[in-house]
């Protein structure tokens, strides 16, 4: 991932060059404003991908948390790992889906 570093003081001058920048293969821009990071700029296809992988990620928590249904899922990988399943033509038929 390439990342530039830029001071708050020259974004003004660069910010016109900075989407031409991210087509070729810059990743982020971390401004600075006396040595010390301030904020990141980026495209805007990452920053949509970052928040659906922390939206993903949330959402993974949140079942993880819920131990009634963590409960029936570990059931659900012994009934597997010993042989408890029904193919899914038969489970269909039982339902009267096929």
């Amino acid at each position: 991932m390439s990342e530039s570093t830029y001071s708050i003081s020259e974004i003004p001058e660069i910010i016109t060059r900075l989407p031409e920048q991210f087509d070729q293969d810059l990743q982020a821009v971390t401004v600075t404003q006396d040595g010390k990071p301030i904020m990141t700029i980026l495209p805007t296809n990452t920053y949509k991908e970052l928040l659906e992988t922390v939206e993903s990620l949330l959402e993974t928590l949140e079942v993880l948390k819920d131990e009634e249904l963590m409960a029936a899922f570990r059931e659900g990988v012994r009934d597997i790992e010993e042989g408890r399943i029904e193919p899914l033509d038969d489970v269909l038929k039982d339902l009267g889906w096929e």
